[in-house]
């Protein structure tokens, strides 16, 4: 716990808590648009496997020494290519894909882990996510791979929302679906492993899927609902990285409680309404 006589002013002065907060509300950024594509088009369960599938490729970069985000990415940008390989060609529904996935990448992890004899506590904050003692260069990292998912997101705005709503006819009105679709499919996974610092392996779906959830509650436009499903994930990672500074409690699981507190207070008053 941060000494009570340390005020939130001097908080943010410290170095650590600043990365904290830019990288955190970058992520929730990126996380929260690319959610609600996501939870429109029914593939929110798609995150969960490819980010427990991602635990092999950190798994490897701690094994070899590489840096365990980029091997990460690597693995969750095959894993989403193989789910859309797998559900293309008819061999198996998105759900099975991702159940394959999940299992392949998560038992990849483990056979590393144990011909390592274990790793230290590295693992731990990639699996629970540990923003407060996030790095320069894991910062520098977050807002690369952010600006890269804002900048697609921005960019195919409106061919994005086509597909996602109606992608025969999409395809009819002679838009890219495929190659649109490739892409995208890239972006999530890029998007997956700036959640990984943020809040780990095992709660990523949550800032990725929650905000969207929530804000559908509330039937507004399309364009609002982007704008509320940001806000969203914004406060609840900033309230989640001020409330674990101060009370040494786990960033992560105050992020998910404050998301689904706001859930919880969105869907009654949308019952109310």
């Amino acid at each position: 716990m941060i000494d009570p006589s340390v005020s939130l002013m001097d908080l943010f002065s410290y170095q650590f808590f600043q990365f904290a907060i830019v990288g955190g509300v970058l992520a929730a950024f990126a996380c929260a648009w690319i959610g609600l594509f996501l939870v429109l088009r029914k593939e929110a369960m798609v995150v969960d496997g490819v980010s427990h599938t991602a635990f092999g490729g950190i798994a490897l970069g701690l094994f070899f020494g590489v840096d365990p985000i980029l091997s990460a990415l690597v693995v969750s940008i095959l894993a989403v290519m193989g789910i859309s390989y797998m559900r293309k060609r008819g061999l198996a529904q998105s759900d099975s894909a991702t159940a394959v996935m999940l299992a392949l990448g998560f038992s990849t992890g483990l056979i590393v882990i144990s011909l390592a004899g274990g790793f230290s506590v590295d693992i731990f904050s990639y699996l629970f996510g540990s923003i407060l003692s996030i790095s320069r260069s894991d910062l520098t990292l977050i807002s690369v791979l952010s600006l890269a998912v804002l900048i697609f997101l921005s960019a195919f705005y409106k061919e994005l929302l086509a597909i996602t709503f109606d992608e025969e006819s999409s395809r009819m009105m002679g838009l890219p679906v495929r190659p649109l679709s490739a892409v995208f499919n890239l972006i999530v996974a890029v998007t997956i492993i700036l959640s990984i610092k943020i809040i780990g392996i095992i709660l990523v779906i949550a800032l990725i899927a929650i905000p969207a959830l929530a804000t559908l509650q509330l039937r507004l436009s399309f364009k609002r609902s982007v704008i509320m499903t940001i806000l969203i994930g914004i406060v609840s990672t900033v309230v989640g990285i001020l409330v674990s500074a101060f009370y040494n409690v786990a960033t992560s699981g105050v992020i998910v409680f404050t998301m689904v507190g706001i859930y919880l207070i969105v869907a009654a008053y949308a019952k109310l309404g």
